[in-house]
């Protein structure tokens, strides 16, 4: 019990210094902190796909699902604060006004994000090139659902 009280006081702390932390991120880098996650959860995605279409590196895959799943579970929202949702100083974005006017859909699509990463990172230490496959398939589609609703072309 002891144990589980410690644990519950550092989640509660580490909890309120974050939201702190957030609020205290000027827009200009809420837009370049999140471009650059997303680039970096790309730059992975890729690196699993060039695994799956070609020689299988089950380590190679392994860092990259767990690099996505540690982007995914970031807390990515708190990036997307007030003013964010156009130009800010020299930070452009692509992302749409209606992401910030649909709340629930929003997170939806990033809690599917977040569980399809959990289960790419599983597949991955399964070694399995099939299940990494069909689950890098559903973290992908989590990407588009996304894209395709908040994102300009």
């Amino acid at each position: 019990m002891k144990n589980f009280t410690i644990i519950a006081i550092f989640g509660i702390t580490a909890l309120s210094l974050s939201a702190t932390a957030s609020a205290q991120v000027k827009p200009e880098d809420q837009i370049k902190y999140r471009k650059a996650a997303y680039s970096f959860a790309s730059w992975n995605m890729g690196k699993i796909k060039a695994n799956l279409d070609g020689t299988y590196n089950a380590d190679q895959v392994k860092a990259a699902a767990n690099a996505i799943e540690a982007v995914a579970h970031s807390g990515l929202g708190a990036l997307f604060g007030p003013g964010t949702e156009k130009a800010v100083g020299d930070q452009k974005t692509s992302v749409k006004p209606e992401l910030f006017k649909n709340g629930e859909e929003v997170a939806k699509l990033a809690k599917d994000f977040a569980a399809a990463s959990t289960e790419l990172a599983k597949a991955a230490e399964s070694g399995d090139a099939a299940t990494v496959k069909a689950a890098h398939g559903k973290v992908g589609g989590t990407c588009k659902a996304c894209h395709d609703q908040f994102k300009s072309r």
